[in-house]
This record gives structure tokens, sequence and C-alpha cells, in this order.
């Protein structure tokens, strides 16, 4: 469903809704939303692939070449690099400026992007046999990065990952990538924040 007011939503596997049906991703519930409240906004232009790390997005944001102005842009990235094990300044370093581009896709207005956590696939059935705690302590840290670097930059910020850490089984057929149902979550905790930086709330 189009609408007049831009939507640019950048990501990996979490933003393109690895296993559920294109309407169900969490941007894509998050536009109907906004719309069901009276506001015109398209459906997400989506740069995401399942699998990337920061810098990938960089790469893959270059490849797709999207074009501002956005009314709204939200960013959600990181998982895949602590899931590789790389390192935290390397991720505080990429996903800063990462936040840069996005805000530079907001025509420069830092209260027009959302960033949202990582959520915590440890407590998933595809993290059996996994340090669980580890993982836990992992995603804590990359999402203090990603919230000061929102705070600091004037982003918005939503914390995604204490409602994935409550919905452990609401996952797809992987037993690790969310369901439309826990999407659907994300999208209820993001609204505000939406409504926030388009001025409508």
């Amino acid at each position: 469903m189009s609408g007049s007011l831009r939507y640019l939503a950048l990501g990996d596997s979490y933003t393109i809704g690895e296993g559920v049906a294109p309407e169900e991703r969490w941007p894509t519930q998050l536009a109907a939303m906004l719309r069901a409240r009276g506001i015109g906004v398209a459906d997400p232009e989506i740069v995401a692939t399942t699998g990337w790390t920061t810098d990938e997005l960089d790469a893959g944001i270059d490849a797709a070449a999207p074009r501002g102005p956005y009314t709204l842009v939200s960013l959600l990235i990181g998982v895949n690099n602590q899931y590789r094990g790389r390192p935290a300044d390397e991720y505080r370093a990429q996903f800063r400026a990462l936040l840069r581009r996005a805000i530079g896709f907001a025509g420069g207005d830092a209260g027009r992007v959302v960033v949202l956590s990582i959520p915590d696939w440890g407590v998933t059935p595809f993290a059996e046999g996994r340090d669980r705690a580890q993982i836990a302590h992992e995603i804590d840290a990359f999402n203090a990065i990603n919230r000061d670097a929102a705070r600091e930059l004037g982003a918005r910020w939503v914390d995604v990952a204490p409602a994935s850490r409550l919905a452990p089984s609401a996952v797809v057929g992987d037993g690790l990538h969310p369901s439309a149902e826990q999407y659907r979550d994300w999208a209820v905790l993001a609204f505000p924040e939406a409504l926030a930086a388009l001025g409508a709330n």
C-alpha cells in the first residue's frame, strides 16, 4: 500500500523478515499501524539481507543507492557481528557510521530515525547447547553501544530485547528467526517513537 510519506528500513534478517511473509515483517506491520492511525506512510523500502553485519549493510546501502530524503528511517543491525565474534569496538565505529548515514537519509533530522536494539537469539531453540548467558551478555553489550550512539546523535531508540526474551518459542520453522506475532510486538514497541518521529504523537 502506498502513501505520501517515505520510509526506509535498514538492517539484516530481522528487517527483511526471514521466514515470514512480506506483510508480516515488522517494518511493514509498523507502516500499516501508522496508516491505521491516519498517517499516510508508504510500505518501507527495505535494504536488508539475512546474515549481514554492519560493514555488509554499509556495502548493501552503496549497492541499493536509496535516494532520500525519507520521512522515517529505521535501523536494526549487529546480531551477526555478535554471532561471528566480531569485536565490540569495531561494532561501535561501524554502527555510528551507519547511524550517520541513516540520519542523512532522513534529511539530516536525527529525530526521524528509529534505532531498534538487537533481540536475544540465545533464548531460541536454535541456541540449544550454546552458552545462553554469554550470548545474552554480548547482546547487552552491543545494545549498550547502539543505545548510546542513538542518544548521542539524537535518534530514537527502541529496546526489543526484553520482548524477545519473553517469547523464546515465537519463532519460525528454523527455530531462530521471529514469528509474525513477535514482529508485531516489535512494531507495537516502535509505534510511539515512529509517531513522535513523524510529529504525530
